[in-house]
């Protein structure tokens, strides 16, 4: 299967930069480009691209509404879509997750984590840049053991009933656990977990306060 992306950044010099890197795969193909947020979505309503690749600083709309407009919880047939931006801001992440996001990708992050996040968003699955999770983490979320565990459990896929039975506990308190960590790590759904566990590969969210400093 070809994965149909579309690319929209102002900057002219980036579009062809990912141009490059997105074609150079054998299974990507880059179907529209737009220079501004309001093209961006016209193009992506039109192309019904598989996968909508946003910068977030952009004119006319900006790539934040960009994403609620594609893939926001008002939006009956959503998109996927995938920031990509230079600036490594808090309300950046937040507001692109809560907007229905599927990745979160900083520019500086290379090649391979890019095709990626694109690969991820075509899955169903979601991928945040680790230097972004990382530093969110440390910031604002710290994670029991248990609720770790269930965490993990919850980014591979199992229903709650399974993660009950896996790892021996009730199903109302998996339900507590699942409750605890949106609230730790400002997410609203199951996706957006997900989403800080995949792209934390190298920091485990059961570090204590002590251990992070």
């Amino acid at each position: 299967m070809t994965i149909r992306v579309l690319v929209a950044d102002d900057q002219a010099m980036i579009r062809a930069s990912l141009r490059i890197i997105l074609e150079d795969q054998p299974d990507i193909q880059v179907v529209g480009e737009a220079a501004d947020g309001v093209r961006a979505v016209e193009l992506a309503r039109q192309l019904r691209p598989d996968v909508c690749l946003v910068d977030v600083e952009m004119p006319g709309m900006d790539g934040i509404e960009v994403t609620n407009a594609l893939a926001g919880p008002h939006v009956e047939d959503p998109l996927r879509v995938v920031v990509v931006t230079t600036f490594d801001l808090d309300a950046y992440v937040y507001g692109a997750l809560q907007g229905g996001a599927s990745g979160f990708i900083l520019k500086d992050a290379g090649p391979r984590l890019l095709v990626e996040a694109v690969r991820a968003a075509v899955a169903g699955q979601a991928l945040v840049s680790p230097a972004v999770t990382t530093r969110l983490l440390r910031r604002h979320a710290l994670l029991s053991g248990r609720e770790s565990e269930v965490a993990r459990a919850l980014a591979g896929g199992r229903t709650n009933d399974e993660i009950a039975d896996e790892l021996s506990i009730s199903l109302s308190t998996v339900k507590g656990h699942v409750a605890a960590i949106m609230a730790k790590l400002g997410a609203r759904n199951r996706v957006e977990i997900a989403a800080w566990i995949w792209g934390n590969r190298g920091v485990d969210p059961r570090l204590r306060r002590s251990t992070l400093g």
